[in-house]
């Protein structure tokens, strides 16, 4: 469970941004920062070695 941990938390933080985004009416920047964790997550479950310059 532990290659998940990173993902996670990216994709954690990237939901909250996109939220506080959504409450100030940033449509296009809340869905830019769901698209870029979600690229993120997906890079660091991909290569665990470079996650640490990722987040």
């Amino acid at each position: 469970m532990e290659e998940y941990k990173e993902s996670y938390l990216i994709l954690f933080r990237a939901v909250r941004d996109a939220i506080q985004e959504l409450e100030a009416q940033n449509y296009g920047k809340a869905k830019e920062r769901l698209i870029q964790g979600e690229q993120k997550a997906e890079e660091a479950y991909l290569h665990p070695e470079k996650s640490a310059k990722i987040s």
